[in-house]
Formats: structure tokens, sequence, C-alpha cells
């Protein structure tokens, strides 16, 4: 490889009997998380069917992430601290709770909130998955996992609608949330029977704890639980806001202004918390090392430019291509389809040129794809949006995975939960920004064309019967939105060129030779 190898990590990798049955349970683990958005969007009309509730029903998805993206954080300190596999287990445990509730709910209110409950665990899901599949494999057989867990993701995002629409027409909505028991059970039963950690050993500032102590100390892996309360509210004021902004309230108004201003509050008492303690859930070192810093600034970038395919790319093929839900769902299925290819190929490159220049090839790559979607003649064929995005997947799968690939590896065992989950809230945070900021910029342009304060959102139901200027507005709104989205684009390549350092400073691994040698 071409990354220098800096130090020797203390790193002993998951025990690896057994992890073919691991893999599996991992993969079914991530199956949860990963189908359950977009099976339940598809039955959203039997949910306000049955339950009512049609002005707050958004708030299933909202509650969700707000649950998932706030505690990612807490999750990866407790992995660190307690072990990957417990947190695992309890995640998939309360994600499973929720999920059974979710099933028995009465009305809307009571749905919203057990979605909330299925977030918090789902918040344990995402980020220790990852890391226990960095910790599976060494770092030259790491992209096989990464390749199946996209893959994965791929799946979820072509099978999830059909299944959706397919339990709720021909059984009951209630059964998208019961299927998720039996797939859960059988992914805690090989998690449970086939995961073996190491030993963990105390963090340095335990050690000094130990050592201070004349080596008297219990040796007992404190919880900054303050730090942790802190970190969840400020997280939840912070996307609350972002969210309804503009939806449930104007930005200017009183509850915008004050959920913004509690944000910012919170969040200073937050730093203060985290500085008294010896081992923070947010420790100071994720941004003071370059490689971790850059990463999560590249990775936040990410998740803002993806809400331009995710969210309006399907409005766009239904108002502008005038395309049935269900094609236009498969036009932005073609980047599902080349990410996981070119991820699982990444690594025959970045071994080469290393990490951040792969990094950075993959996503000038996609920041010349986003730029070329507002060239699209109008209205166009399906096929051009469709070749664009799998151009999208195929240069967005030579940048991330590159990167969490290679900054799981500078970190020794004790903190790639901590380092993984950063990176994870990273993206989820640029997510919610961007829903908001391109929310924003759609509807700004929208209401310039066809006058008034018209919103994409109110225009649903008008796009079977849309007219010339319906559709010209629309294409005006998203080609904006995917002018954006290569702004973030060249965001995430302005921190990999002046953050990251040129070479990753990987960390030797048990049982391998030296990266850089």
């Amino acid at each position: 490889m071409s990354e220098t190898t800096t130090q020797q990590a203390a790193t002993p990798a998951t025990t690896p009997r057994g992890r073919g049955p691991v893999v599996a349970g991992l993969m079914l683990v991530m199956g949860l998380t990963a189908l359950d958005g977009t099976v339940v969007s598809t039955a959203v009309p039997q949910i306000v069917g049955d339950l009512g509730g049609l002005t707050v029903f958004s708030w299933l998805f909202s509650g969700y992430l707000l649950a998932v993206t706030v505690t990612l954080p807490v999750y990866g300190k407790l992995c660190d601290t307690f072990g990957r596999k417990p947190v695992l287990i309890a995640g998939t445990v309360l994600f499973l709770v929720g999920s059974l509730l979710c099933a028995a709910a009465w009305n809307m209110a009571s749905l919203i909130a057990f979605r909330i409950v299925q977030g918090l665990g789902g918040g344990a899901l995402q980020g220790t998955v990852q890391t226990i599949a960095a910790d599976l494999y060494p770092l030259r057989e790491r992209p096989k996992i990464q390749a199946k867990l996209s893959s994965v993701w791929a799946t979820a995002s072509v099978a999830g609608p059909a299944a959706g629409g397919l339990l709720a027409g021909y059984a009951d909505w209630r059964w998208i949330f019961l299927i998720n028991l039996p797939v859960g059970l059988v992914a805690l039963w090989l998690v449970g029977r086939f995961l073996v950690e190491p030993r963990r050993r105390p963090t340095p500032a335990e050690a000094e704890a130990a050592s201070g102590a004349g080596g008297t100390s219990s040796g007992r892996p404190s919880v900054d639980w303050a730090g942790a309360v802190a970190i969840f509210a400020t997280g939840a004021l912070l996307l609350t806001a972002l969210v309804q902004g503009g939806v449930a309230w104007p930005w200017l108004s009183a509850p915008s202004l004050g959920l913004f201003g509690g944000a910012f509050a919170l969040a200073g008492l937050t730093v203060l918390v985290e500085r008294r303690v010896a081992e923070p859930i947010i420790p100071g070192w994720i941004w003071r090392r370059r490689t971790i810093a850059a990463v999560n600034l590249a990775l936040g970038a990410l998740g803002l430019l993806m809400v331009a395919p995710t969210v309006f790319l399907p409005t766009y093929a239904q108002a502008v291509l005038g395309l049935g839900p269900i094609a236009a769902g498969f036009v932005l299925s073609a980047m599902t389809l080349s990410w996981p290819v070119t991820a699982a190929l990444s690594n025959r490159v970045y071994t080469r040129i290393g990490f951040r220049l792969t990094a950075v090839v993959g996503i000038t790559l996609a920041l010349l794809v986003l730029l070329a979607f507002p060239s699209l003649p109008f209205p166009g064929e399906p096929w051009q949006p469709a070749l664009l995005m799998l151009l999208l997947g195929g240069a967005l799968g030579f940048f991330q995975l590159p990167l969490i690939v290679g900054v799981q590896s500078t970190v020794p065992y004790e903190e790639r939960g901590t380092t993984t989950a950063s990176v994870l809230f990273c993206r989820q945070v640029g997510q919610s920004v961007g829903a908001a900021l391109f929310g924003a910029v759609a509807n700004g342009v929208l209401a310039a064309h066809l006058g008034g304060s018209t919103h994409l959102d109110s225009l649903a139901y008008a796009l079977d019967h849309a007219d010339d200027g319906l559709r010209r507005a629309v294409d005006a709104a998203v080609d904006h939105v995917f002018l954006g989205a290569a702004g973030a684009a060249a965001l995430a390549l302005l921190a990999l060129l002046v953050v990251a350092p040129r070479r990753f400073p990987v960390l030797e691994e048990e049982g391998e030779r030296r990266g850089g040698e």
C-alpha cells in the first residue's frame, strides 16, 4: 500500500472464528435499518387512512432520523467503553421492541413516539455494524465486508418500496414492522453465538487514573452520562429546527429562532461539560487529528449532496419526465447499482495511490456529474438522468469507502467506535442540513416561476396533471438543487485537499506487515 504506517496499533482484531455467521448477522442488522425508511414510505397512504394524522405523518421519518442521529456519538463511545457486542445486542433489542410497539400503535401520535423508540435502537445499529466490520477484517480485506454492506443498502433501495407496497396492499401495514422481529431475532442469535471480542484494554485516561491511584483503581470504565444527555438535547433541538423550519413554521419565526438559539446555547454547555471529564462522549482528538477532521467534513458534505438525488430526483422524474412512482424509483436505483460495485473495486485503487487521492478522484468525478445535470434537455428521456445516476453512484463508491476504511485504519481498536460514529454522525447532520437548505432553494425557485409562496410539497397531488409551466418550474428548481449539490461536492474536495494529510497515518495491525513497506 502507498499509505505510510507511522506507528503500531495495539489493536487485536476480533477473533475470526465464525466470521461468516457474524457477517451474515451484520448484514441482517444492516438490512433492518436499510429497509426501514423505504418500506414505510410506500405504506403512508394506508397508515394515514387507518390512523389519521395527515398533517404530522412526516414525523414518522423525521422522528426516526432525529433519534438515530443524536444517539450515534453516544453509542460510538459506548462501543469503545463496553465493547461492540453488548451495544449491538442492546440496540437490536431496542429496535425490535420499537417495531413491536409500532405494529400495536393506535393513533398517529403513538406511532410517531414508537418510531422514535425504533430510532433510539437504530442509532446503535448503524455505527456498531460499521465498527465490527472493521474489527473483523484486516485492512487489505476490509473492502469485502464493506461491499457486502453496500449491497444491502442497494438491495433495500430497490426492493424496499415494492415490499412495503405488497405488505400494505395485500396484508396490513402493521406487518411492515412485525416482519422485523424474525429477521432481528436471527441476527441476534448469530451475533450472540459467533461474535468473539478481544479483552478490553483500558483507555489512556483510565490507565492514568489507575496509576494515580497507586494501581488500586477498580479499572471499571466510566461513562460521561452528563455529556451524553447534553449531546442528545443539543442534537434534538438542532435537528428539529432543521426538519421543521420552512415546513411547520417560517424560518424567521419564533419557534425556529427559539430552537436554533436553544441548540447553540446547549452546544456551548456541551463543550464545557465535555472538557471537564476524562472520557468525553465526543473527545477533542476527533477534531484535532487532521485525518479524522477532514473525513468528518468530507462525509458531512456527502450527506448534504445526497439530498439532491434521493429527495428531489423522484419528483423530477414524475413531474418533468412524466414517469410513474415505480419508474421514477428505478431512475434513482441506477445510483445504488453502481455504488457497491466501485466500492468493492476501490481497494485496487487506494492500495496503489492512497486513500486521500482515491477519494479526491471520486468526488471530482461526482462534481462533474452533478454539474452536468442542469444541462439535461427539457423534458428529456428517462435514460439520461438514469445514466448520470449510474455515473454518480460509481464516483461516490470511490469516494466514501476509501475514507471510511482509511479513517478506521488510523485509530486503534479502543478508539474505532468513537471515530466511526463521528463520521456517520457528520454525514447524518449533513443530510438534515441539506434537506432544509435545498428545500428552501427549491421552494424559492418555484415561487419565482409560479408566483406566490408555492412549495414543492404542495405539488405532490398535481404531478399527474402538471402543465408545461409547472413542469418547467420543477425542472428549474431541481436544476438549482443539483448545482447546490455540486457546491457541496466542491466543499468535500476542498476538505480533502486542504485539511487531510497527503497520506493517512495507517496503523499496523496484528498479523499484517507494515502498510507503508
